[in-house]
């Protein structure tokens, strides 16, 4: 699928960055074209995240990330991304807390779960950024290309997205959402207290049950899933108003941003005994903080590429120092170099993943190559990324097929080549962005 594309961004890349580069380039970039993707019935693309047969609404919108930069010149790209994000909203439809979905309602997955399960649903592990993935690439499709075919159920969506995280903005009182796991392989793999979670308190935060890594948080707020879900309304309130005319939706978007973004200010800063001022992982609302950061994104390390802040941040900035530090538990420095890594993974694993977030918010031109050797010399031979591998034995990995890695570093990769591309859209005055 779509190899003219494939060979003709390798060459590019060959040609600005040699040839070892580009071979493990050529392979990840073609690896989620040629394997996670099958066109349904309906005209939809269902896509798996590689090695397990079910689709995330995160990671189906993380893989498509590298291949945005060629919308605008390749009409057949841009219709199979449309064909995936018409899937992930119909998705968001049947079940607004469910994270993976199924290709046909089978039945299959965790069908064990303590919860309100769907034959359409592998897994309803709520998540803030399972809502805002699909946002994000509905959003995206429309920048780049002006197309809005698209996004005819996009109101629908939005709309859902804005009654449960308000709902979930009061966990403790409002929610009906509960979650257990019978015999869980991990405890992160369930939720305390009979499914409810953490006790949390109300901030204006929006409660999370789980991470990105599909692990159970700590503290209930996890602080860049609401960053996220910021930048997200934000897209929301844009498209509402530019394309929709959709007022009521504009406002409800806005608001709810500027409430989850002040409260971030105000209940997910604290004091770092090393770093100063900086961004907690997770907050219960009542004064326990968890100063950690996590490989999955959104991660505090994402906060940039997410669109919540910028590069020179100064509260990011320290933020950034902190989490890849030895004060982040779960950053990691061995014989292969350093990274974040995750407790959803064994020991003293690093994942490709927060390299490559590391290298596209790094300013230092010295960080970013080193990260690049870094990536090129811990595939093990595969020529293609994992979910982790051990820092100091890179045979020792997870996952040999996983297709976000894969296309986080065919990201850093075009952003090192320059090939990353602006929006087209962004080039057109905002009246105009809904008429093509």
């Amino acid at each position: 699928m779509h190899a003219d594309l494939v060979g003709r961004v390798a060459q590019q890349v060959e040609d600005r960055m040699g040839s070892e580069v580009a071979a493990v380039f050529a392979n990840c970039f073609a690896n989620t074209l040629s394997t996670t993707m099958t066109t349904m019935p309906d005209g939809t693309t269902f896509m798996v995240t590689g090695d397990i047969p079910a689709m995330w609404l995160r990671d189906s919108t993380a893989q498509l990330t590298p291949y945005l930069h060629f919308l605008a010149d390749d009409p057949g790209l841009a219709d199979t991304v449309a064909s995936v994000s018409r899937r992930q909203l119909e998705y968001v439809m049947i079940d607004p807390y469910a994270n993976a979905f199924n290709r046909a309602p089978d039945g299959a997955g965790h069908t064990d779960d303590h919860t309100e399960m769907s034959p359409w649903v592998w897994e309803r592990k709520y998540e803030i950024d399972s809502l805002c993935y699909p946002i994000r690439l509905a959003f995206d499709l429309w920048e780049r290309t002006g197309r809005t075919d698209h996004l005819d159920r996009f109101a629908e969506v939005a709309t859902v997205a804005i009654d449960l995280w308000t709902v979930e903005q009061d966990h403790e009182t409002s929610s009906t959402y509960r979650f257990e796991r019978p015999d869980p392989l991990l405890p992160s793999d369930t939720l305390v207290r009979d499914g409810l979670g953490p006790v949390t308190a109300r901030t204006g935060l929006t409660w999370s049950a789980f991470r990105p890594s599909d692990d159970a948080t700590t503290l209930g707020f996890n602080v860049p899933g609401n960053a996220f879900a910021v930048t997200e309304l934000r897209h929301v309130a844009l498209l509402a108003a530019v394309v929709l005319d959709d007022d009521q939706l504009t406002r409800r978007a806005t608001a709810l941003a500027d409430e989850i973004d002040a409260a971030i200010r105000a209940h997910g800063v604290v004091d770092h005994p090393e770093h100063g001022e900086v961004l907690a992982y997770e907050v219960d609302g009542a004064g326990e903080a968890l100063l950690m950061d996590d490989a999955n994104v959104p991660s505090l390390l994402s906060l940039p590429m997410l669109g919540w802040c910028d590069r020179d941040d100064a509260l990011y900035r320290r933020t950034r120092a902190a989490v890849l530090s030895p004060t982040n538990p779960y950053w990691f420095s061995g014989a292969t170099g350093s990274g974040i890594g995750s407790p959803h993974t064994p020991g003293r694993n690093v994942w490709p993943i927060a390299l490559a977030v590391q290298g596209l918010t790094a300013t230092d031109a010295d960080e970013r190559a080193g990260l690049l050797r870094q990536l090129c010399a811990t595939h093990a031979g595969t020529q293609l990324m994992h979910e982790s591998f051990d820092v100091d034995e890179p045979t020792g990995y997870t996952r040999p097929w996983f297709s976000w890695a894969n296309a986080m570093f065919c990201e850093f990769v075009l952003d090192l080549a320059g090939l990353r591309t602006a929006p087209a859209a962004l080039s057109a005055p905002v009246s105009d962005r809904g008429a093509r």
